[in-house]
């Protein structure tokens, strides 16, 4: 037994990978999450509109963060900066006095509800009135499950290939390395597409989540999402030799994007040091849109940012899969074949 044990930990201590995911990660987990992992909501982005938005700035306790001021603005163009996900709230301060609250911000809404008998105005709650948890909830969740099957499975792709003795065949077939990559995640994007489909529906018709926003925009965030995803699997997939490997990593990139990506845990309760990590990962732009989309119907030019986010990491992540599969393919291809023409004038 003595034996087995010494072999164990000499295998161990040469397994860098697994050996940091067993020591390092749990203390990086810790101390990252421990700062992220916050309901509580200090400061509330408010626009103030109305002719009086600049005597009623000042009657606004601390807690209040005035992002904007509007002095000749309307009672629709407050509910239309909640509309575009300006701000989380808006004061209409004109006459009678209105304070819109965004639903689908539910912390930031219950945040101020908390704290409105010192507000100057009566509440409305816009989007979600009931405060629901599901309607806030799915379209995170529809991110989440595609980000995890889009991972998870990709990861596996040129692993596979490896173990099975075939990706020396691919490296030295008439294949540009763009092309293998696109021939990886071809059929995994037509499958997925097909997820998406079907889980927006059911969290549509199971939880009553409205669809207020364009269908066309939803499928363009969906599809721009999706390659992100695929290609991040693909890239993980190139970085490793394993399938244990490609596992270990998927759910390394998994895990932070399910607590610092805002699904959860809203972005501005957690500490500044934390917060720009959410703002790396491709599911914080994909939870943004698809809220302003499905909940609160946000137009196309409100969407920019997320949109733009996540096709600059499309082209980011996929090219770097096409590099990483380049260059740790191509070069084994090529002394293959060097090897087989020497072979044959050899003989």
């Amino acid at each position: 037994m003595w034996p087995m044990i010494v072999k164990e930990f000499r295998q161990l201590r040469r397994d860098r990978r697994t050996l940091a995911m067993m020591i390092v990660m749990p203390l990086i987990l810790l101390t990252v999450f421990g700062y992220a992992a916050r309901f509580d909501v200090d400061e509330i982005p408010t626009a103030v509109v109305g002719e009086q938005a600049d005597a009623l700035v000042e009657q606004l306790p601390p807690s209040i963060d005035v992002v904007s001021i509007d002095t000749v603005g309307s009672r629709e163009d407050a509910q239309e900066v909640l509309r575009r996900g300006e701000a989380a709230v808006a004061i209409y301060a004109g006459p009678d006095p209105v304070v819109y609250v965004d639903g689908s911000e539910l912390f930031m809404a219950q945040a101020l509800l908390r704290r409105a008998p010192t507000l100057p105005a009566p509440v409305e709650v816009m989007f979600n009135p009931d405060l629901s948890t599901a309607v806030v909830m799915v379209p995170a969740l529809i991110g989440l499950i595609m980000a995890f099957i889009g991972t998870i499975i990709t990861s596996l792709g040129v692993v596979r290939e490896r173990a099975d003795g075939t990706l020396e065949q691919l490296s030295v077939m008439p294949l540009k390395p763009r092309d293998v990559i696109i021939g990886k995640i071809a059929p995994y994007f037509l499958v997925a597409t097909v997820d998406i489909v079907l889980i927006t529906v059911a969290g549509l018709l199971v939880f009553d989540v409205p669809f207020r926003g364009s269908v066309p925009l939803f499928a363009l965030l969906s599809l721009l999402f999706l390659l992100v995803v695929l290609g991040l699997g693909v890239l993980i997939s190139t970085l490793s030799r394993t399938q244990g490997e490609a596992i270990q990593l998927a759910f390394m990139v998994m895990l932070p994007q399910i607590l610092l990506s805002g699904m959860i845990f809203p972005l501005s309760s957690m500490a500044a040091g934390v917060r720009w990590i959410g703002h790396l990962l491709p599911l914080t732009y994909f939870v943004t849109g698809s809220r302003g989309i499905l909940v609160r119907g946000s137009p196309v030019d409100a969407l920019l940012v997320p949109l733009g986010v996540l096709a600059l990491m499309a082209v980011i992540i996929l090219g770097g899969a096409i590099f990483r599969f380049h260059r740790d393919v191509a070069p084994a291809g090529a002394a293959e074949v060097v090897e087989l023409a020497v072979e044959g004038a050899s003989a």
